[in-house]
Parts: C-alpha cells; structure tokens; sequence
C-alpha cells in the first residue's frame, strides 16, 4: 500500500501545480488577447480554480469510482469552513462584514439545499439534478457579472491579475495552458486509482478517501492563502473566495458530475456526511447575517469539528 499512497500523493500535488498552471497560463493568454478582466474574472479565473475538483470528479465518475467523486465535493465544503476558515481564525479573528457577503451567502445556502434536496430525493446527482445545477451556477454567475459592472466586485479584477503577473512574456501563457491542460487529467488519475486501491485495501468506503485525502489536498492553497492572510490580519478579504467556492464546487463541479454519470450517495453518507456539511453552511451563514466575526475561540472550535469529524471518518463511526 505505501506505493499507492506515494503516488496518490504525486497525483494530489501534480494535480495543484497543473490547476495553477492552467489559471495561470488562460488569464495571461486572455490578456494577451485584450479580453476584458471582468470577463477574464468570470470565466478563466472563476472556473478555472475549480479546476483540480472538476477534473477528479470526472475521472472518479468515468471510472466509477463515485464515492471519491461526491467526497470530493462534499469534503472539499467542509474542509473550506471549519478548517481552512478555523485555523486562520486561531491566529487573527476572521471579520465577516465585507461588502456583499451576505447576498453570496443565501447563494450558498441556497446550492447546498439544491444539491442535498436531489440527493435525499433521488438517491444521487443524475441528469436532471446536473442540468439544474448548473442552472443556478449561471445565475450567480449574473449576481457576480452585475456586482463588478457596478464597482462592487473590486477583488474580481484583482485576482485576474494575481494570476497574469507570472505570465509576462508572450511564450509563457501557451507553454503554462499546455502544462495545465496535460497535467490535470494525470494528476487526476494518478489520486482517482491509487485512492481507490488504498479505500479497498483499508476496508473503508471510497468516499472515506474523498471525504479526507482528496478534499483536504484540494483545499490545501486556499488554507495556505488564508493562513499567510491571517498573519498579515488581512484574512477578512478571504471569506468571499470561501463562500465562493463552495457555491461552485456544489453547482459547477456537482452539476457537471451529474451530466458526466449518476453518482449515488452511501447511506452513511446520507446519515452523517451530508448533514455536516449542511451544518457548517448553517453556521457560517448565521455568523455572516449577524456580520459577527470568528475570533479565537471560534476558530478553535472549527478546528477541533473537523479534526473531530475526520476522527470519526477514520474509526469507522460514520
């Protein structure tokens, strides 16, 4: 088992530079070509983030390993609340005041229903639950195109140009586009098959590894981000891009899984994955309503859910 897990590993961490890679290289391209930040923000930036989730849970469907394929998103939710938000918040309280944040939040809630409402009624993400999903990722996609039209989405255009500032020469963008777009789908077989192997030789269920490894691995720049982020006090900026993924790994890369394949969920999944994730939904967006804040002690206890909720994946209780 110790070489599926070493590739796994070397999946995971081709699979992260492939993803930078390709954001990289698309926004340094669509620069080259004058095409708007805005539309650069909407598209290249606002996808193309997504990319490592997108990609593994398509390889996972393909090759019917769905369980890594509905881990990934639902960990990937959890993750992104209680431990990439949690620990942050243990080095410098989190302000959840930002302009805007409130709207993006029910966006949120409203994905999470979506999703969880297909799942507990239909047994699985399908055909229908795809097309409308993806439904909904348009129209927030139109909340997000009127916000920055009207100057309220200044931290679109700024994250267009975080990614084009390593693309200056006019050979780098095609020469990052083609390391994305190579690397991705490898990295992506390379987690999808030896996760697979290890679930099967642990006795575990396969969303045990999408739930953990995969999610956490996925989520690992944007706990790095936030964490450096907290360290300036400059953490607050980072919730929006939280929330927002979220809101995209449900309706994007969910709502592309179901047009891919049906991907049933487990019964434990049903029982205790998918409600933690609700949970935590739940309780960030209460504490953005409130445009309260995640001090220290908070963050403490987010941290400790999830290692908590990990533990319990891990003995087997859920």
């Amino acid at each position: 088992m110790l070489t599926e897990t070493l590739l796994l590993l070397a999946g995971l961490a081709l699979l992260l530079v492939a993803g930078d890679f390709l954001v990289r290289g698309a926004v340094g391209l669509a620069k080259l070509l004058n095409v708007p930040p805005l539309l650069i923000g909407l598209t290249v930036v606002a996808f193309g983030t997504s990319a490592p989730e997108l990609v593994v849970t398509i390889q996972a469907v393909l090759s019917g390993d769905n369980g890594i394929a509905m881990g990934n998103i639902v960990g990937s939710n959890i993750a992104n609340i209680l431990l990439v938000l949690g620990l942050p918040a243990v080095i410098s309280a989190i302000s959840l005041k930002t302009p805007r944040l409130g709207r993006h939040a029910v966006v949120m809630l409203i994905a999470t229903a979506a999703f969880c409402a297909f799942v507990y009624a239909r047994g699985a993400i399908d055909t229908l639950a795809g097309a409308v999903l993806l439904s909904l990722i348009a129209a927030y996609l139109v909340l997000i195109w009127r916000e920055a039209k009207a100057g309220e989405n200044a931290e679109l255009v700024a994250e267009v140009e975080e990614f084009g500032q390593a693309a200056t020469a006019r050979w780098k963008p095609p020469l990052y586009l083609v390391v994305g777009l190579v690397g991705l789908p490898i990295g992506a077989q390379l987690l999808v098959e030896n996760g697979a192997a290890i679930a099967e030789a642990l006795g575990v269920r396969e969303e045990v590894i999408g739930l953990t490894v995969v999610a956490f691995g996925t989520s690992l720049p944007e706990l790095a981000t936030v964490i450096a982020a907290a360290m300036k006090r400059e953490a607050d900026v980072a919730v929006g891009n939280i929330v927002g993924s979220n809101i995209f790994n449900l309706l994007f890369v969910g709502g592309v899984a179901g047009l891919v394949g049906t991907s049933a969920f487990s019964s434990e999944a049903l029982r205790f994955d998918l409600p933690v994730m609700v949970g935590a939904a739940l309780i960030l967006s209460f504490l953005i309503f409130r445009r309260s804040r995640i001090g220290r002690l908070l963050g403490i206890f987010f941290t400790l859910a999830y290692v908590a909720y990990i533990a319990a994946l891990g003995m087997g209780v859920a």
